[in-house]
């Protein structure tokens, strides 16, 4: 009899490697950086330990110093005063405010930076939903708001945007936002759809950097059950179908099944965004002396890819970066 021993596999690190299946790679990472108004400002986020949100300014030193490290993709989200909001999320069109200006001055210094724009209504307004909400009933008013996320993606591909992504899980968002890019002839701008964004209790950190929890009610009339696999499948074939790119599945780490079934079933690239919820959980550890929180960094991004990721939204980015520049 022929005695199967697995652990030869195992037995020296040079083994380990040649056989590893999954391998982490700085060109597998996009980093989320937040924006705010002023100059010389750079505000750590409590919730989010080594997170600032920056102005201009220092947002674009913070970005070389991304770049240097060979980070080559940034999402950008905009944090914005409480007088710049309204019901309607107008302040997302204004192209001399905050997040429009950013996306042209960053794509203007780093025209070789990859940078992916946030679409939604949160950032923008006074009720702090993704979509419009009705007076009347405080429904979210799904059709109604497919106009504004059209015209908010046409805005930021004008401004210099790569990727747009539409995190506001309305119904036919993606096939509104292909069509209005489209027509205004940017056909070669991506979508990476948001397409199994669950209402997830994982993004209380992200919520304060920008301040733009609901003022009312919460967000499971249009962001998905955490209960649910095979609607994230029936998401999936509907992005697909209306045009998005790139899938994404939010949060990460408690969703790895589903970045699996996605990876299997669909036929586009999977992104993973590990989200502040997750961020923050390790760092609060790591602080505690808990956990050792570089192994455990990469053991988490790794699982992301061992399910199937294609692209991972980390904040954990410039950490990982240092650590490949330590071992080159």
């Amino acid at each position: 009899m022929i005695l199967n021993r697995p652990r030869r596999n195992r037995s020296h690190e040079v083994i380990r490697s040649m056989v590893r299946e999954n391998r982490l790679d700085l060109s597998d990472l996009l980093a989320p950086l937040f924006v705010l108004e002023g100059e010389n400002k750079k505000i750590e986020i409590t919730s989010m330990p080594g997170q600032y949100r920056f102005s201009l300014d220092l947002l674009l030193e913070e970005i070389k110093e991304l770049y240097e490290l060979g980070i080559r993709s940034v999402a950008i989200f905009p944090a914005l005063e409480e007088s710049r909001k309204d019901k309607w999320a107008k302040e997302s069109l204004n192209t001399d405010g905050l997040y429009l200006t950013t996306l042209k001055e960053v794509k203007k210094i780093f025209p070789e930076l990859i940078v992916m724009s946030d679409v939604a209504m949160d950032p923008y307004s006074s009720d702090g939903h993704d979509g419009l909400v009705c007076d009347d009933t405080g429904e979210i008013l799904n059709d109604e708001t497919l106009s504004i996320l059209t015209e908010m993606s046409i805005a930021q591909a004008k401004a210099g945007a790569d990727i747009i992504g539409p995190s506001d899980m309305m119904d036919g968002r993606v096939r509104a936002i292909r069509e209005g890019l489209e027509r205004e002839n940017y056909k070669n701008t991506l979508i990476m759809s948001y397409t199994a964004k669950y209402a997830s209790h994982f993004y209380g950190p992200f919520r304060d950097a920008l301040d733009s929890a609901p003022k009312k009610g919460d967000k499971k009339t249009y962001q998905m059950d955490y209960a649910n696999s095979r609607e994230a499948l029936r998401e999936a074939q509907l992005d697909t179908e209306e045009g998005a790119d790139i899938l994404m599945v939010k949060p990460g780490l408690a969703y790895l099944d589903i970045i699996s079934e996605l990876k299997k079933k669909g036929q586009l690239p999977i992104a993973a965004y590990n989200v502040s919820g997750e961020y923050a959980m390790i760092k609060a550890a790591a602080e505690k002396g808990w956990l050792d929180e570089q192994k455990v960094m990469v053991e988490m991004l790794t699982s992301f890819k061992r399910a199937g990721s294609d692209i991972i939204l980390t904040y954990f980015a410039k950490d990982m970066a240092r650590l490949f520049r330590e071992k080159i």
